[in-house]
């Protein structure tokens, strides 16, 4: 990436599709691990794993660390600005804007996810200038083949990104949205 990036907002709290994304606070601390201390979410992710109270303060600090830089925005995903129901990240990167969403295994089967990437796309969009959001997930991953489908992104002509984390190897397939 070149240029200054300029800071997010110190607070953000996005409304759309039923939702209210919003920053973690302190209070979301004990509501973390039963959103992400999750087989689905270990192999799927790079969210650390086992994910205990601990990693909750971690992501937390994280979280703000990579907000301050102007490199990423994590968010929690809730119905009405209360419970956490999972999170969504906004992160700027030379290839583009690139959207990552875990929901917790409770909360599965309601549509958090596409109305969470939708509302986060139509943000990078609006207040950042983005002219593409992009996904990067792997062809195996149906869950999230079906929410980069259903929230109207395409499968980018693009090469693989191929790499290894927690000791397993990945290709992830980019799939893109543009600026309406």
């Amino acid at each position: 990436m070149t240029g200054i990036v300029s800071p997010f907002p110190e607070k953000i709290e996005l409304s759309g599709e039923g939702l209210v994304l919003r920053d973690w606070t302190e209070a979301d601390r004990a509501a973390m691990p039963d959103l992400f201390d999750h087989p689905d979410i270990a192999y799927w992710t790079p969210i650390v794993s086992p994910f205990d109270a601990a990693a909750a303060d971690a992501r937390l600090a994280r979280s703000r660390a990579l907000r301050a830089e102007g490199t990423a925005v994590l968010l929690a995903i809730t119905v009405d600005g209360g419970a956490p129901l999972g999170e969504v990240m906004l992160r700027r990167a030379a290839e583009g804007s690139e959207i990552g969403y875990a929901v917790g295994p409770a909360h599965r089967g309601q549509g958090l996810a596409v109305r969470a990437v939708r509302v986060m796309a139509s943000y990078a969009f609006e207040q950042l200038g983005a002219e593409q959001v992009i996904l990067e997930l792997e062809a195996e991953n149906t869950a999230s083949v079906a929410v980069a489908s259903k929230a109207g992104f395409r499968l980018l002509d693009v090469p693989l990104i191929t790499g290894e984390e927690k000791g397993r190897p990945y290709a992830l397939q980019t799939w893109g949205l543009d600026r309406p």
